[in-house]
This record gives structure tokens, C-alpha cells and sequence, in this order.
């Protein structure tokens, strides 16, 4: 068995390299084998002129800094020196404002870490937080559909509702949701100056390859100039890699008035240890006169007087024995115990909250919006917003299926995010959503009704837009490209102004300005105008003899230059379509690669399946795949034939790997 599963292990390696360049050209370490911080996930914040802080990994030597975006710098920082292992540097005086790469060169390597430096131009009043949560990236398969305001675990279950639903794996939600919030933030339309995560960054604390594909989504919005601010989950746990690749377990991050503490609340623990809390109020201790934000992944209440999914609880303090006791009722099992064994966790958590005034606590786990404003005996206001998952199909569907309703899941939810502004005086406000306190969504609709599918090819990249949010966005966005390519007018259908483009560890970059029209459109920016075809076959169906009326799927083998825009399942009998199904990519970070379908079932023994591959320049290619009654032998008789791009059957193993590579990774 433990043969077997490291072949099976072997196969899937060999199947999801994901060739992203993330964060640090071929052969370099991981970012966090250089510095613990700043990393991807907790950036160095200063001025033109500040020092910042940087703490390399342990037997590290910083040689030489410098930060560079698309549109400036280079810049050197002077290293002023290093203090208790951590080193000071100087950003140069002639900075611009932006968000910047990080290029270290130490003695353990070379890296380019995004989102590495945030210049600001001047302290902010307002930190305004486009909040997110639960992404939960993963090399494999995480995928729900959407349509709308519609939402459902499979496709079958959605097409009842909507002919052309729209795939969301977990990767295209992080990357749809950073491209939206960058083209609203700091160069765009002055929406939000700071995306904040709140933990399961990635499914699985195992998938190196996953926290590759995070890394690479922060780097495409950050690189448009909104910085990212991010704590670990229990998925991220326990942090093997989390520290590699996103940041440390917790820290703190001055932003001029303003103090965010992250904290990690572990993994079956479900709350921060005693002598992390004893941190944070060392920290808060040393910063007073601040308004404090404080991300955590688990929720600290369970339930209000309102009901389970939000409300106010008003006129109680942790300070007082008979309050305390009071309030533990509303409280969370994670952080309080089924027993009371944590009480001294949560109440010390509560009376800081309380002494120092924490403003705004977001937090994420139970993939629900749930917003509670806590209002202490002293009257003052403390929000705890817990929003909805961003990136995971698992979460009640809208409308709720029967399998919801069973559970006693009856309210629906979607992929969503909260935008939330916290002003120095400590006013706390959520503009888009209006009044959250109430069950239900409260959350915006961002990625479910914005999304981004980026297709990076040999010969050009692509990016297939999906607007539904009855206006047009305008805003920065960034292109990874191949080096020569430009942007091709005769097949992009929004409006763009290139700003500039850049080298920057070992990949090239193109920002431009861009406005997203209502409905589906593209960008392209290829070397030459595409004439090849995509290359599509029929892998094989699971199961693989479906019987009439049984649920099948179909994994197919597709790829392209440049990169796939739509695949399209026909089942055919006696000449006429039964069924027209969408195909979608199990790893949309890659161009070639495989696609599945889920048909609810055919009626006939024998009909055939017809696949139509189309790139971004109107290119198609056909396949087909007779299914016929079963013969003598007990094997049903299959025809592949393919037309237009061409391309062989894709073996049935590298499936199977693609399908255990979660569960794989977390039996490690």
C-alpha cells in the first residue's frame, strides 16, 4: 500500500508543476528560507525617508536590498544596520509611493518576494479593508459553479437554474477577488487601500504547490498597487510552509494611527495560546493611543440575543464575574471550551478587547457572514466580522439544496468578501453593505459576480473576464506576459491604456488601465496573432461503462499557446444534441491541462460525446468519443477521433493523481 501510494504520489508531482515564477527564479529558495518577515503575506510599511524593519531567517546574512515595481525604481536600500537579529533599513527619500517587489540577496540565495514593501505617500486617515477569507487554494480540485446570485456545489444542480454557469475553482476566486480589489484600491477607483485575508489561505498546510499558486495571486494584486495583509488558518496549520511562503504565525503592523495585530488560533486548538495574547498586550502596551485591528481566524462568538448569524449583545463587561458568566453563553466552544476549559483564553481575550479598545476584529473559518457588534458596559462600539468563504465551494447553496435543508442549513451564501472602513477616530463602517447586522448574506458579491480567468501561454496570455455587477470596473491591472508580447487590439474588447511593463525577477510584467464592461470580455497580448488551434482529447469517463440515466464524468485533455477560452460537451444520439454541458479546468493556473464535466446521465446506451475546444482568438478544435453497448467481453466499444488541434487520449493515472492529491498531502 505505501508502494502504491507513493506511485501515486510520484504521478501527481509529475502532473501539477505549476511553472507560475512566484516569487523567485528557478533554483532559489523559498522566501521564507531568506526572511521571516516581510514576506508575500505581512509586507514592510513605511514613508520615503522611514527606516523598516526586516528579520532574516536564522544563519542568514542580508548582503544587499532593493524594491522595484512596474513603474518605479529601482531602488537600493541603505542597510543602517542590525539590532537584536533585526535588520534596519532606510527607504531612499525619492520613492514613490507604491507597492513594491522585494529583491534580497543574502548568503543563502537570491529572492523576489511581492508585496515585499508598501511605500506610503502620507499616513492614512481611513484604512479602508477589502476584507477576504477562507481562499482555500489548492494544486488539485476545489470547485463550486455560479450564475448570478446562484450558487451550487455541481453543475448538474446549477443548471437547473442557469444554461451557462461559470467555474470557480479556489485559485480563480483568489486571483478574481485581488484583480477586483486592486482595480478599486489605491490607483483605481479609491475603494479599499488594503486587502486583508483572514486565514485557510490554502486547503491543505501540505501543498507546497498550492502556496506557490497563493503566492503568484497576491503578486497579481499587489503588483497594481494595492498592498495584501494575511494571517494563517487551520488549513495553514500546522505552518510548514505558511512560514515559507505567506509570513509568520502572528504579528503586528504600525500603519501610522493605526495598529493590526494577526494572530493564529492554531489549528484543533481553535484559539490563540496564553502566551500569544500575553504578546499581543506587550504589543498593544508599547503602541497606546492607536486604533487597533485584530485579524484571527476562528470566530469569537457563537451566537447574540439577535440569533447564530450575527446581532448586537450590549451592556456587559469581561471585568465583572456575573457579566462574564452572562456572556459566556454567546461565546464560541473554540475559544471558550464545550466545558469551560479555555475560559481563561477567551475572557483575557475579551478584557483586552475592552482595555484597549480594539476597534474591528475579522475573522473567517465558518464560511458564513456573521457580523457582531459587541457594545461594552462603558458603551463603547467593537465589531467582530466574520465574513463568508472567498475561495471554498463548501458553504450552503443559494438556493439551499436538499442536502442543506437536512442539515438545518437553510440560509444561502455565496463566494463573498465586506468592504470595511475604519477611521483613526476608531469609527467603524461597512459603506457598500450598508446595515450588516442581520442574517443572512451580507457580504458583497465579490468574486461571484466578478471574475477573472488568466491564461498564460508560450506564444501570449489572456485573461477572460465575467462582469455581473451592472457597471463597468475600472482600475490597474497586471499582466504576466511572455517577453516581446504586446497587447492585440483586434481581439481585446475592453478599454485599456498601457502603462508600462518590467522585467522583474526573471518574469515580465505589463500594467495597464483598464475598464471591464458589463457581460464576458477579454484581453490578449501575444507575440503574434494566434492561427493554432488547442489541442483536445477525451480522456476517459467515470465510470467508465455508464449505464442509461446514470451521473457520469467526462475528463478531457486541453491545451493551447495562448490560452483556452471555452470547452463546450455535447452528447449526441441519432444526430440530434441530448445535452450541452460547459467542461472546466481542474487547474486553471496552467494552459494545458484537464478538464472535467459532470452529465446528470443520457437515456441511451449508445450516443457520443463531442468536444469543442476554443482559444481567445476564435480558434477551434473538435473530439469525439463513441459510446457503445457494452460487447460480448463485458467492455463498451470506444471510438476517439479528433479534428482540428489534435492531441492523444490523456491516461487515466495522471486523473486518479490529480483526484489524491488532497488527500495525499494530508495523510502527510
Amino acid at each position: 500500500m505505501q508502494g502504491k501510494r507513493f506511485l501515486a504520489l510520484l504521478i501527481v508531482l509529475l502532473a501539477v508543476a505549476v511553472p507560475l515564477g512566484t516569487v523567485s527564479a528557478a533554483g532559489s529558495p523559498a522566501p521564507g528560507s531568506v526572511l521571516i518577515k516581510p514576506l508575500p503575506g505581512v509586507p514592510a510599511i513605511g514613508k520615503p525617508g522611514e527606516v523598516i524593519e526586516l528579520t532574516p531567517a536564522e544563519g542568514v546574512s542580508i548582503e544587499a536590498l532593493q524594491i522595484v515595481s512596474i513603474l518605479h525604481g529601482p531602488y537600493e536600500l541603505e542597510i543602517l544596520g542590525t539590532e537584536n537579529g533585526v535588520v534596519k533599513a532606510k527607504i531612499p527619500e525619492d520613492a514613490v509611493p507604491d507597492v513594491y517587489f522585494l529583491i534580497v540577496k543574502s548568503n543563502k540565495g537570491e529572492v523576489t518576494i511581492p508585496n515585499g514593501v508598501w511605500v506610503m505617500k502620507e499616513n492614512p486617515k481611513v484604512i479602508r479593508i477589502a476584507h477576504v477569507s477562507d481562499l482555500h487554494v489548492t494544486s488539485g480540485a476545489k470547485i463550486g459553479f455560479v450564475c448570478g446570485d446562484y450558487f451550487q456545489k455541481s453543475l448538474p444542480e446549477i443548471m437547473q437554474y442557469c444554461k451557462h454557469p461559470y467555474a470557480m475553482h479556489s485559485y480563480t476566486a483568489q486571483v478574481s477577488a485581488l484583480t477586483y480589489y486592486a482595480m478599486t484600491g489605491l490607483k483605481g477607483q479609491d475603494i479599499v487601500n488594503l486587502i486583508i485575508s483572514t486565514g485557510d489561505d490554502v486547503d491543505t498546510s501540505g501543498d507546497q504547490e498550492g502556496y506557490k499558486m497563493f503566492d503568484h495571486g497576491v503578486l497579481l494584486g499587489t503588483a497594481a498597487g494595492t498592498p495584501f495583509i494575511s494571517i494563517k488558518g487551520n488549513h495553514d496549520h500546522p505552518p510548514v510552509y505558511y512560514t515559507k511562503y505567506l509570513g509568520p504565525r502572528y504579528f503586528y503592523e504600525v500603519i501610522g494611527d493605526f495598529l493590526i495585530i494577526g494572530l493564529d488560533s492554531r489549528g484543533e486548538e481553535r484559539h490563540p495560546e496564553m502566551e500569544q495574547l500575553q504578546w499581543m498586550e506587550s504589543v498593544l502596551k508599547s503602541h497606546p493611543n492607536k486604533t487597533v485591528i485584530v485579524l484571527v481566524h476562528h470566530p469569537f462568538w457563537y451566537s447574540t440575543p439577535d440569533g447564530k448569524w450575527g446581532g448586537t449583545i450590549k451592556g456587559y463587561t469581561a471585568f465583572d464575574d456575573n457579566d462574564w458568566k452572562a456572556l459566556t453563553r454567546f461565546i464560541s466552544w473554540d475559544w471558550e471550551g464545550r466545558n469551560g476549559e479555555y475560559d481563561d483564553i477567551a475572557r483575557y481575550f475579551l478584557k483586552m478587547v475592552e482595555k484597549y479598545n480594539v476597534r474591528l476584529v475579522l475573522a473567517g473559518h465558518i464560511h458564513r457572514d456573521k457580523p457582531v457588534l459587541y457594545i461594552d458596559k462603558n458603551g463603547n462600539e467593537h465589531w467582530f466580522y466574520t465574513v463568508t468563504t472567498t475561495g471554498a465551494p463548501d458553504k450552503t447553496s443559494n438556493p439551499p439544496s436538499e442536502k442543506d435543508k437536512s442539515r438545518g442549513y437553510t440560509t444561502p451564501s455565496w463566494y463573498g468578501s465586506q468592504v470595511a472602513y475604519v477611521y483613526s477616530n476608531g469609527t467603524v463602517e461597512f459603506p457598500l453593505a450598508g446595515n450588516v447586522l442581520h442574517p443572512g448574506i451580507s457580504s458583497l458579491p465579490i468574486p461571484q459576480k466578478f471574475i477573472v480567468y488568466r491564461q498564460n501561454g508560450e506564444d501570449g496570455t489572456a485573461v477572460k473576464f465575467v462582469n455581473e455587477l451592472d457597471q463597468a470596473v475600472t482600475g490597474p491591472i497586471v499582466l504576466q506576459i511572455p517577453e516581446g508580447a504586446r497587447v492585440d487590439p483586434e481581439h481585446t474588447n475592453v478599454t485599456y491604456t498601457v502603462l508600462g511593463e518590467r522585467e522583474i525577477g526573471g518574469n515580465y510584467y505589463m500594467l495597464l488601465n483598464v475598464s471591464v464592461p458589463e457581460g464576458v470580455s477579454q484581453i490578449t497580448a501575444v507575440k503574434e496573432a494566434d492561427t493554432k488551434p488547442p489541442k483536445v482529447a477525451v480522456g476517459y469517463l467515470s465510470p467508465s461503462r455508464p449505464k442509461p440515466g446514470q451521473r457520469f464524468k467526462v475528463y478531457i485533455s486541453v491545451g493551447d499557446n495562448v490560452g483556452v477560452r471555452d470547452v463546450t460537451v455535447r452528447i449526441v444520439s441519432d444526430g440530434k444534441t441530448l445535452l450541452e454541458y460547459p467542461a472546466y479546468s481542474m487547474k486553471p493556473s496552467l494552459v494545458d491541462t484537464t478538464y472535467v464535466t459532470d452529465i446528470p446521465g443520457v437515456d441511451a446506451s449508445q450516443f457520443t460525446i463531442k468536444v469543442v475546444a476554443t482559444d481567445f482568438y476564435g480558434n477551434t478544435a473538435e473530439t469525439t468519443y463513441e459510446v457503445k453497448a457494452p460487447s460480448s467481453t463485458g467492455s463498451p466499444s470506444k471510438t476517439p477521433t479528433t479534428t482540428g488541434g489534435g492531441g492523444s487520449t490523456c491516461g487515466p493515472a495522471i486523473i486518479v493523481g490529480l483526484a489524491l492529491l488532497p488527500i495525499l498531502l494530508r495523510r502527510r
